[in-house]
């Protein structure tokens, strides 16, 4: 199967969630939650994301974390993630109990798409302190991908991992697990990388935005929001109208891309210091807002 046919088949089996210009989406992705050790990439920027959820929650936002929310891959058991940071799952909850969350899984959490996996892990969790079993997440369904539609325009936003588009990480992924496990993560605390991901090998990344770019193009230059290569993308309106909203694992920052007001934003969530020597976390408009109507569907040649 090619990277189109599993776009396709993603795009066809998508969840669909109205939305209209009084709506606000925060998207994340790629945070690699992991166990809080020396290979947890997500540990360093943890208190920035849970700052930035809390001031998203607070304003209303939805949140949509578009893949590999979880790590694992370097993580065995969901539960050492799940202990590591509570603090973040319970935020997390929040929204959840709100009706005002969404996951889709991407190739480091790919074991989602089995529903038992999903009632086993995230359903509930044992509490150590009361050893009894709570709810964590009951009921959730975890999607490959989503579409944002307009109630007004019918304008759609795909939004999807992007996986899709890299064979080795969506066909092969049960061999880059283990790979990962049992190699790259005793390397990756040493300082070596994965040179498999398309978040490091550059040649890779290339080619899998260019499949994406593809497909968007053979679909109308339909809206597509992805992450997996964990480079920011923010498209002109007169461009391949491919967003990526990077990661919460760049080096002392997170990125997002925020949907309000009918306007589409990429962010950053970043610790800075004030004169005196306070730190403090900030939000930094990268690019945007520019509304969703400026990008404009055209037909495939």
């Amino acid at each position: 199967m090619s990277s189109k046919s599993r776009l396709d088949r993603a795009y066809k089996n998508a969840k669909v969630i109205p939305f209209d210009d009084s709506s606000k989406f925060i998207l994340f992705s790629d945070c690699h939650r992991g166990d809080n050790s020396f290979a947890d990439d997500f540990a360093n920027n943890r208190n920035i994301y849970l700052h930035a959820l809390k001031q998203y929650f607070a304003k209303g936002f939805y949140y949509c974390e578009l893949g590999d929310g979880d790590d694992l891959w370097e993580n065995i058991f969901y539960s050492h993630v799940l202990q590591a940071h509570k603090d973040v799952y319970r935020q997390i909850q929040l929204y959840f109990n709100q009706n005002r969350f969404t996951m889709l899984w991407g190739n480091h959490d790919m074991v989602y798409k089995k529903p038992e996996y999903v009632k086993k892990q995230l359903y509930s969790y044992f509490d150590k302190r009361s050893g009894t079993q709570k709810p964590l997440f009951p009921g959730i369904e975890v999607h490959e991908a989503i579409i944002l539609k307009h109630s007004q325009t019918g304008q759609e936003l795909f939004l999807t991992h992007g996986h899709q588009a890299d064979w080795w990480n969506y066909v092969c992924w049960k061999w880059s697990q283990f790979l990962v496990r049992i190699l790259w993560k005793p390397l990756n605390v040493m300082g070596i990388a994965d040179p498999t991901s398309p978040a490091i090998n550059y040649k890779e990344l290339i080619k899998v935005e260019r499949r994406i770019k593809d497909w968007i193009q053979a679909n109308n230059n339909l809206i597509t929001i992805v992450g997996h290569t964990h480079r920011p993308r923010f498209p002109s309106p007169n461009e391949i109208a491919f967003f990526n909203d990077g990661s919460c694992v760049h080096p002392r920052c997170i990125t997002g891309i925020e949907i309000e007001n009918g306007q589409i934003s990429l962010v950053k969530w970043e610790t800075s210091t004030t004169d005196d020597g306070t730190l403090k976390i900030v939000r930094e408009m990268l690019e945007g807002p520019r509304k969703l109507s400026e990008y404009h569907m055209f037909k495939a040649n």
